[in-house]
């Protein structure tokens, strides 16, 4: 997006208008130790050409430790096809359908968007999208202790760091707690049993965990539910190529990022969380749901069926008030669903699990976890690639999470084993 500061005199004339006499006085209120104590330390202002040509050169110079970056947000391909659909004037500029009835293309989109991640998921009603994964989850931990009437939400520290941080500030404005389980230093999985009391709402799994691992989720269900909690699981859709649905093994909600779904990086946003349930919890579901229905002539036609947001409903019925409408990105998820189709979504989760496993098997021993992992893994070095992890995890300084995709060759992955075990 391009950006167009203003001049001078905009600037004059719109600290007159306020009546304050300078850009120093109108921040008078920031406290000192929330400014910088020394000007930034940025290089001289460019053109827009030049600017552009500064970006290019940056990235042609970039080396290639950056393909294998990952944590949450992954470089996979993106069909040109896609770019080209949501581009246009009709989808571009729409926003919530408040009228409707007279939005029928939008409210398709989004009806086949939740279709879809329904019947990857294995769940039995999906909404119109979240803000991102982090938000997702955090508001079906809310969910969870709504439903259940219960204070206390417990999180594995396997599950994305940025995730359970949203989660806790979340939770701390509920006077909700927030426990952490540990992960296993061997396996990298999270170990069961987990200490469930009778206040706790539900239990959060990353499947595969932020280390790339995937977790052992046999039976696990029926454990939560003896106790009379909730089982939430965030799932990569990518890696549901694959594995077992999170609805065919007794999860109460599925949450995840759906960004690889057709959605570049874009320096990390916008975001697209997904967020699925179970029938009995449809109606504690954030957000809105579209449904199918027919009009007064038998015709096909699309409503929104539920809308829980406080813009809709009374303010202490609402479920949430923070779900906007990602109507752009899932209609990207969408198309992309639609053009790779099942064989294609299983191929690139294939692709992910051999390129990761066969640049495991050339690490050996600098592979730090045992567990069988998808696309990511954690390996002991100090080489400047990947995501370093001791900053969210010290206990693993010198060791970083490694990213492979469908998009990595062989000759990458090669020179990065090489590079590596002569470190």
């Amino acid at each position: 997006m391009r950006y167009i500061p203003h001049t001078a005199k905009d600037q004059k004339d719109l600290l007159a208008t306020i009546g304050q006499p300078s850009l120093t006085a109108l921040f008078t209120d920031i406290p000192a130790k929330a400014k910088p104590k020394k000007e930034l330390d940025l290089p001289k202002p460019l053109s827009e050409p030049e600017l552009l040509e500064e970006l290019r050169a940056l990235s042609s110079s970039s080396s290639c430790a950056s393909s294998f970056l990952g944590g949450g947000s992954y470089k996979h391909f993106v069909p040109s096809v896609i770019k080209h659909i949501i581009s246009r004037s009709e989808f571009y500029t729409a926003y919530t359908p408040y009228q409707a009835e007279v939005s029928q293309g939008i409210l398709q989109a989004i009806y086949e968007y939740q279709t879809m991640i329904c019947e990857l998921t294995g769940m039995d009603a999906a909404n119109a999208s979240m803000y991102d994964g982090a938000t997702a989850m955090a508001e079906a931990a809310f969910l969870a202790c709504r439903t259940t009437r219960r204070q206390e939400i417990l999180v594995s520290s396997a599950v994305q760091p940025d995730y359970r941080k949203v989660l806790k500030t979340y939770a701390n404005g509920a006077d909700l707690r927030v426990a952490e389980l540990p992960y296993d230093k061997k396996t990298g999985l999270t170990p069961n049993p987990y200490p469930l009391t009778p206040n706790t709402a539900c239990v959060i799994l990353q499947q595969p965990n932020f280390f790339g691992c995937i977790e052992e989720v046999k039976n696990l269900a029926d454990e939560i539910h003896s106790k009379g909690a909730l089982f939430i699981a965030s799932a990569d859709p990518i890696s549901l190529g694959l594995l077992k649905a999170p609805g065919d093994y007794g999860a109460d909600i599925v949450v995840g990022e759906g960004q690889s779904l057709g959605n570049p990086q874009s320096f990390g946003g916008p975001g697209l969380g997904i967020f699925a349930v179970k029938k009995s919890l449809v109606r504690q579901i954030p957000g809105r749901v579209v449904g199918q229905t027919v009009d007064a002539e038998g015709k096909r036609g699309f409503c929104l069926t539920l809308q829980t947001r406080e813009q809709h409903i009374r303010r202490e019925r609402a479920a949430s008030n923070i779900c906007s409408n990602e109507a752009l990105a899932a209609l990207a998820a969408t198309v992309y669903l639609s053009v790779v189709g099942k064989q294609g979504l299983r191929k690139v989760a294939e692709l992910c699990l051999q390129k990761a496993n066969y640049l495991k098997k050339k690490l050996g021993k600098r592979v730090v976890f045992s567990a069988p992992g998808f696309k990511e893994l954690v390996i002991k070095t100090n080489k400047p690639v990947g995501l370093d992890l001791s900053q969210h995890y010290p206990e693993l300084k010198g060791c970083r999470l490694i990213c492979v995709t469908e998009l990595v060759n062989k000759a990458a992955l090669d020179t990065l084993a090489k590079t590596l075990l002569k470190s």
